[in-house]
């Protein structure tokens, strides 16, 4: 499969460009397990293989799960997911959720997250809770906040007899505080169905979330946006309980 190969190879090379996901019909529908047969060039190690093989077959099982529950939940939105791998070297384990031009989803994840799981349910999780970023609305939602935060602090310095730099300093800040207002709450919906979408693809869940238990904890900073890790495990662990 040659995005198999793709991404071995970006995992060996790191070189600059997003390589997409396709999923789909796997090259003979009547051998799943070709993927884990097909021999790699030399020189390709046997774990950036087994990350690529992992990564894929992650795609292949929860993305037609996340699609479905978006649909399950949503009204009109678009559910078709792109799935990208971001190649650019050197970069510290990201995964975000975002949209193209034409408002279709995108889950973008660098070599770095792809590197560092430990094991398949870590990955799914992490899967999960980006798609469902997407499913609850959560970047319009921001976008929805830094706007008003906008448009609140430019008008109160403007009101104060503010210069016109002055205001639109106020704007940039009240734009930035708007956006991170309520970035706590989104993380913990998005881990609640993140829950969901990975317990119904077939993983662990909470295996999963263990994650966070090798990530800084940002503890419950003011505007931060993210919650404690505890309390991300917590509702995780309770969710899936529920299942």
């Amino acid at each position: 499969m040659r995005i198999l190969a793709l991404i071995v190879g970006a995992l060996m090379l790191a070189a600059c460009e997003p390589v997409v996901v396709a999923t789909g019909t796997p090259d003979r529908p009547d051998a799943p397990d070709a993927q884990a047969e097909r021999p790699f060039p030399p020189g390709i190690s046997a774990e950036a293989a087994r990350a690529a093989r992992q990564f894929l077959s992650v795609v292949e099982t929860v993305e037609p799960v996340a699609e479905r529950e978006c649909r399950r939940l949503t009204r009109g939105t678009n559910c078709d997911f792109l799935i990208v791998v971001d190649d650019t070297p050197g970069q510290p384990p990201n995964a975000f959720q975002t949209e193209d031009r034409f408002g279709r989803p995108i889950l973008a994840f660098n070599l770095g997250l792809i590197a560092s799981v430990r094991n398949a349910d870590e990955l799914a999780f992490i899967m999960g809770h980006e798609a469902a970023h997407h499913v609850l609305g959560h970047l319009e939602r921001t976008r929805q906040n830094a706007a008003a935060g906008a448009v609140i602090a430019s008008g109160i310095a403007a009101i104060t007899g503010a210069s016109a730099e002055a205001v639109r300093y106020a704007e940039r800040q009240g734009a930035a505080v708007g956006a991170r207002s309520y970035s706590k709450v989104f993380e913990l919906e998005a881990d609640q169905l993140g829950t969901v979408i990975t317990a119904r693809a077939g993983y662990n869940p909470v295996r999963g979330a263990e994650f966070f238990t090798r990530i800084p904890d940002p503890g419950n900073r003011f505007l931060g946006t993210h919650p404690p890790n505890a309390q991300r495990m917590e509702i995780v662990r309770r969710t899936a309980a529920g299942l």
